[in-house]
């Protein structure tokens, strides 16, 4: 870990603190300000959706601004989209919060490259251990989101405006740690490479399909469930303050990991540690099902944050492999896309299944992604071996 690699993980700390903050208190501020109570999690949604709308944007800022430019120009995004939420939370306009969270997807979506910046700052034997670690920042976010959501809620007359004022200064923090950042200058384009081969032959690759559906999926299932758990745990009759500890439980389990998940993924390969993924996502449903207590709530998210975090850091590392160095920002695009798009669709479904099927249903319907994650995963090993038997009858 060197001095840069220490200022990324901490601005991924910061990130996060602004996520879970956002996944603590949009869904209960939906619900206060929505017309109807399906619409609750449509303030998640939108950051989402931002974030899929975001990506070209994204990707063409990267190749305009470099990584610097680039991450601070979503610094500068999330502090302006956070003093709208705060006023749209005053005036009571739900369908200002909602544009205020779609203008912070570009933030989600720009943050989310921070994992493929490690990569950049490390040595190539240790790629595997940068992402997982500068990953691992999200334990700031996992100890002061639920925390500053609990403290900041009351501060004004307007329920949980205080948070969101909290989270532009936030913002202003995280501007400040990547001002300090110094990414290294990209490698000089090999003779005769030019702008690398078409996105369309790029994302048809068996290791780029599956990392994708790897970011995605497991993304997509993690916050189908987590976007829903204040809900389901109002609905059940437990205090915000209890949500918020689960909460903060489940983004330790999310990023704790991520101080050995690169050297597990160096050890074991990228589709096991995958693999394992998937089994604590479904042993996370199975507890999820047992019951309505906040201790079944609360080890239920930790193995959803455990299996998220080898599901995505896997993943992250799977996709390295899909790329040559001009062809990075658009295939970090595409997978980016590619898992805002599902995180959109599973926002809208978290609220709708919560408050129209309930906790049990919602928990259910998440095992068919998974069931096609775990296939998928099947599928690239067995190519995989199929290939490395092939080259040694050679």
């Amino acid at each position: 870990m060197n001095r840069d690699l220490w200022l990324l993980a901490a601005a991924q700390g910061l990130f996060l603190t602004n996520n879970v903050v956002f996944i603590a208190i949009n869904g209960l501020v939906g619900l206060a300000l929505a017309p109807a109570g399906w619409m609750a999690t449509l303030p998640v949604m939108g950051y989402v959706v931002g974030g899929a709308l975001a990506t070209p944007l994204v990707a063409r800022s990267q190749q305009r601004l470099g990584r610097r430019g680039a991450f601070l120009a979503g610094a500068a995004v999330a502090f302006v989209s956070a003093l709208l939420c705060a006023l749209a939370v005053v005036m009571r306009q739900f369908e200002l919060l909602v544009l205020a969270t779609v203008v912070a997807g570009y933030y989600n979506a720009n943050a989310q490259l921070y994992r493929f910046a490690a990569a950049e700052l490390a040595a190539p034997a240790a790629r595997e251990r940068a992402v997982s670690l500068v990953l691992a920042g999200g334990l700031v976010g996992a100890v002061a989101g639920p925390n500053l959501a609990s403290h900041t809620r009351t501060l004004t007359d307007a329920p949980f405006a205080g948070a969101y004022l909290a989270l532009a200064a936030v913002a202003l923090l995280s501007a400040a740690v990547i001002a300090a950042l110094r990414f290294p200058p990209p490698p000089p384009a090999s003779a005769g490479s030019g702008p690398g081969r078409p996105l369309g032959e790029i994302v048809r690759q068996p290791v780029f399909i599956v990392a994708a559906a790897g970011a995605a999926l497991g993304y997509g299932v993690m916050n189908l469930l987590m976007a829903a758990t204040p809900l389901a745990m109002q609905v059940c009759g437990h205090p915000f303050d209890d949500a918020a500890l689960v909460l903060e439980w489940h983004v330790i389990g999310m990023f704790a990991p991520g101080f050995f998940t690169g050297r597990l993924i160096q050890r074991f390969g990228a589709l096991r540690i995958m693999a394992v993924g998937v089994a604590l996502n479904i042993a996370c449903v199975a507890i999820a099902l047992s019951g309505v207590a906040v201790s079944q709530f609360l080890v239920a998210l930790f193995l959803l944050g455990v299996g998220w975090n080898f599901l995505f850091t896997g993943s992250t590392t799977l996709a390295l492999r899909a790329w040559r160095p001009e062809e990075k920002d658009r295939a970090q695009a595409a997978i980016n896309f590619a898992t805002f798009a599902t995180l959109a669709l599973s926002s809208f479904a978290s609220g709708a299944l919560v408050t129209t099927q309930g906790w049990r249903w919602l928990n259910l319907g998440s095992l068919l992604p998974l069931a096609l994650l775990a296939a998928a995963l099947a599928w690239l090993g067995w190519r995989e071996r199929r290939a490395a038997t092939a080259a040694g009858a050679a």
